[in-house]
């Protein structure tokens, strides 16, 4: 599947959606992700908080889990919406997790004034920790 071959519309309607069910009553900073599997599928979720903020769970993992849980393993892309005025790129668990599991092509953000911004696979973590895939 191409990037040309990804419905990002698609993805980040399915981001959209989730983005109000966000948990978030100490930051008051809602996320939204959805992600693409390699069969098609899309599986969205949100960021849980916690009073512990070291507990806290973000969208883009618990999107990811989601997807494990229903028996997908291979991505293709992720989309992200917040409820911030610009796009929140992906923190540096989120990253780690992603590279995990290869080969997204992109992930996208959006903040909800509408600013758009695109992470290329290279750009995400580069010098990742992975599983050796034979």
């Amino acid at each position: 599947m191409s990037d040309e071959q990804i419905d990002w519309g698609a993805l980040k309607l399915a981001a959209d959606a989730a983005l109000p069910r966000a948990y978030a009553p100490y930051s008051s900073f809602r996320v939204g992700a959805a992600v693409l599997g390699a069969d098609g599928r899309i599986f969205s979720a949100v960021n849980v908080e916690n009073a512990s903020y070291g507990l806290t769970v973000c969208a883009e993992r618990n999107a990811i889990a989601s997807a494990i849980a229903a028996g997908c393993r291979r991505f293709r892309a992720l989309s992200i919406v917040c409820s911030g005025q610009d796009p929140a790129a992906p923190c540096g668990a989120c990253r780690q997790v992603i590279a995990e599991f290869p080969p997204i092509a992109a992930v996208r953000s959006y903040g909800c004034a509408g600013a758009q911004l695109e992470i290329g696979p290279e750009q995400l973590l580069p010098s990742a920790f992975r599983l050796e895939r034979g």
